[in-house]
């Protein structure tokens, strides 16, 4: 995984450019990744911490500035730094008032009901890669992502069983993935089915109880992070050892992948899957 990102930034580094890119904050994760990708690291990003917890991977720099929280970010620090401009997403469409009186602010939307996950993906990089004057890097990146899942796809071994793939809220109730999400619409370009066929919210997910998994024949997909003690208790839950995943010894857990990202989480979690589903690692 260490050279993941390091050939897109290769393939991303020859738009002419990239000097003269604008200075970009963000309160965005899905956006923060996306700039990294195109080689455009962001200037000041919102809960910096959290984000290296919960994406990963593309890797912000060391001195990329702590804005806060997102949903409160530090506007005498934003105003300070002189961005050129401010990159959000809906979720935070509240603070454009205050937002736009210190740089201009563009809301970039993505995960858009009855709307193909991947085009909304291969929009947001161009759109992403237009602002920061770097469209030749969004089409190298769209292109780099594309043909390395089709690779991963032929690498793939024969998976009989569908999976389920879900994260832990706590120890009792998971989100599971389905239609409209990050997860499915990797899982389509891999030719892999998901056993979670039941409607899901904007974001592609349900919340549900352990217990809506135990009727379900499928290969649970766990992504990390887990919750504090989420792992002790399921070790000794008679519910969670009755999944016939957890049974039978072919569940497997995922390193953090961010659930309501763009391309370069597309491809951080076709990755980390396929190389589980090569190997076993049990939960």
């Amino acid at each position: 995984m260490a050279g993941l990102f390091g050939l897109i930034m290769l393939l991303v580094s020859v738009d002419d450019a990239h000097a003269d890119s604008p200075a970009i904050a963000t309160l965005d994760w899905t956006i923060a990744e996306t700039l990294v990708a195109l080689g455009t690291m962001p200037r000041a990003v919102a809960q910096v911490d959290a984000y290296r917890e919960w994406v990963g991977e593309p890797a912000l720099a060391t001195d990329v500035i702590d804005l806060g929280l997102r949903t409160q970010p530090n506007l005498e620090l934003l105003a300070s730094l002189s961005p050129d401009r401010i990159l959000i997403s809906p979720m935070f469409a509240n603070l454009t008032p205050r937002l736009s009186r210190i740089a201009p602010v563009d809301n970039l939307e993505l995960y858009i009901p009855d709307t193909d996950t991947w085009q909304q993906m291969r929009r947001l990089t161009r759109r992403v890669a237009r602002l920061v004057e770097r469209p030749a890097a969004g089409e190298a990146l769209i292109e780099a992502t594309e043909a390395r899942l089709a690779q991963l796809r032929e690498r793939l071994p024969g998976e009989p069983r569908p999976l389920l793939i879900v994260q832990f809220m706590d120890a009792r109730h998971v989100r599971v993935f389905g239609a409209g999400g990050l997860y499915q619409a990797v899982l389509d370009r891999l030719g892999l089915a998901n056993a979670w066929q039941r409607p899901t919210n904007p974001w592609g997910f349900s919340l549900v109880g352990i217990e809506a998994l135990v009727d379900l024949d499928a290969r649970l997909v766990v992504v990390e992070p887990l919750p504090v003690g989420v792992a002790k208790r399921l070790a000794g839950s008679g519910l969670w050892q009755a999944l016939p995943s957890v049974q039978d010894g072919t569940s497997i857990r995922l390193p953090p992948v961010w659930s309501f990202g763009a391309l370069p989480s597309a491809r951080r979690f076709a990755e980390v899957l396929t190389t589980a589903l090569e190997g076993n690692d049990g939960v």
